[in-house]
């Protein structure tokens, strides 16, 4: 779902993708309870450069997650999943991936600077500048998905960062299951709580030409 916003053409099928997690030894049976692996097999499947963030959605990380949503970018959040797939509380027990491939910033209209265009169908909708980098928003709601359904849902971003910082270790169902996970050094908690992934285009720099 994030390559098809970074690079439309470049095919990679969800088992090639499994498959070479396998081979890395970042899941056994899917499952990808590392931040730091997701954002390494991102880099190595797809044109991209990942950014991995810890700290949570909040704080200090918030303004560079706006910048990067408004600028078109998706973000990888490891998040607990409801049954209507929205974010909750199940202390990691649900743990789910989800991409977030926009934003919508809560503004009040006097506020809006001129940069700010506004759509052609929709009334009171405004379209930020790309460099969108101007105060702070009264409301965030991100446009996010995830593998278990084909619809984008709304959410709001605060309700994402409680769920992402509460991850905290595997369900005991999974551990009683006679199933074998791969888990980071400090299990589950250690490896998506307060993380998420930002992806980048991959901008290589320009080859220099062989010394003569």
């Amino acid at each position: 779902m994030a390559a098809s916003l970074l690079a439309p053409t470049h095919g990679v099928g969800l088992e090639e993708l499994v498959r070479a997690a396998r081979d890395r030894g970042f899941t056994a049976q899917g499952e990808m309870f590392s931040a730091a692996d997701m954002a390494a097999l991102a880099q190595d499947l797809f044109p991209c450069r990942a950014e991995l963030l810890s700290g949570g959605l909040e704080g200090p990380n918030r303004p560079r997650i706006l910048r990067h949503l408004v600028g078109g970018l998706p973000l990888l959040v490891p998040y607990d999943e409801d049954s209507n797939h929205e974010p909750c509380h199940r202390r990691g027990h649900k743990a789910h991936w989800a991409v977030l491939t926009g934003v919508l910033l809560g503004i009040r209209t006097a506020a809006l600077s001129p940069s700010y265009r506004q759509d052609a169908e929709i009334p009171n909708l405004f379209h930020p500048p790309s460099f969108w980098g101007e105060g702070s928003p009264e409301g965030v709601l991100v446009l996010a998905q995830q593998g278990k359904s084909p619809r984008c849902q709304i959410w709001d971003l605060g309700g994402l960062h409680g769920s992402n910082a509460q991850l905290g270790g595997l369900s005991p169902r999974r551990l009683g299951g006679g199933h074998r996970y791969v888990l980071p050094l400090g299990g589950l908690g250690a490896g998506l709580r307060g993380r998420a992934v930002l992806l980048h285009p991959k901008t290589d720099p320009p080859l220099l030409p062989p010394p003569k």
